[in-house]
């Protein structure tokens, strides 16, 4: 579906990825996560051709998207975390816009708009910054593209908004589609994502799917002070710690705390490789 090779770029003299080389297929929902400044939002712009890279190439569907052709942008689709909307209704906003996608779904639209609670007539210079981005989200998902990325999308919601959110992108995924969150709300889309990729000092520092970490992985509370013995990483928790450990054929399988493992790969990324490829 993406396909990045060799990919340089920079802010004047910023360098934020040097030699990236990424692959995001089709039929999942991906999880982009990094700190601060990772350029999460920078590789949803190159992916999407806002962007250019100074060196090597973002493909998707093997169209080079620093030609920006109307065949690619006609099947993805960028939620931005900042946006603006005009002063007119939905419906008119929907009317000019949805001709631009051919696989535009009146049904899927007004199915997530039921589902947050509103209405195709809403005048969206009235409306919250939540209401918009819930607005926005509904008209993303209707579009029906195959690609679908997404920067923040649940910040500036509440918190029954969030858990529709992953509802309707739940119902709105299908095996020819993929979706790309980035975001440090982990806790808001952990059910929802199926394989997370980590950015980070300029290059990929994580890409493995949720089914396969627990395999390599152990999430284990501790008492102060009884952090297992090969621990890749611990911090503090309510029980006293957290840690990441290897998983050995005497562990049994935890659930995947997407917090921990993010703090695990940022402050110890070799350790966590070798935990992959120890198997």
């Amino acid at each position: 579906m993406v396909t990045i090779n060799n990919l340089s770029f920079s802010y004047k003299s910023n360098p934020v990825f040097e030699n990236l080389d990424l692959t995001f297929d089709e039929g999942k929902i991906y999880g982009l996560l990094g700190m601060n400044g990772a350029g999460k939002s920078t590789l949803l712009y190159l992916m999407s051709g806002l962007l250019f890279a100074k060196q090597g190439m973002v493909e998707f569907n093997g169209q080079n998207m620093s030609r920006r052709t109307p065949e690619a942008l006609a099947d993805l689709f960028i939620v931005p975390e900042e946006f603006d909307l005009p002063g007119m209704t939905f419906e008119r906003y929907v009317r000019l816009n949805a001709p631009f996608y051919p696989n535009f779904s009146r049904e899927t639209l007004d199915r997530c708009l039921q589902g947050f609670g509103m209405t195709s007539e809403m005048n969206l210079a009235h409306l919250s910054m939540g209401q918009k981005k819930k607005a926005f989200v509904c008209f993303a998902l209707a579009c029906n593209t195959g690609l679908l990325l997404m920067d923040e999308p649940t910040n500036g919601l509440d918190i029954p908004s969030k858990s529709q959110f992953r509802k309707v992108v739940a119902e709105c995924m299908t095996d020819n589609r993929t979706i790309i969150i980035s975001t440090h709300q982990v806790r808001d889309v952990e059910n929802l994502i199926d394989h997370i990729t980590i950015v980070g000092n300029r290059q990929l520092l994580f890409d493995e799917p949720v089914a396969q970490i627990c395999d390599h992985l152990v999430f284990a509370d501790c008492k102060l002070g009884q952090v297992p013995e090969g621990a890749i990483y611990s911090q503090p928790s309510a029980l006293g710690s957290a840690a990441v450990c290897p998983r050995t054929a005497a562990d049994s399988e935890t659930p995947l705390n997407i917090e921990l493992l993010f703090n695990a790969v940022l402050a110890n990324p070799e350790s966590v490789k070798q935990a992959f490829a120890a198997k």
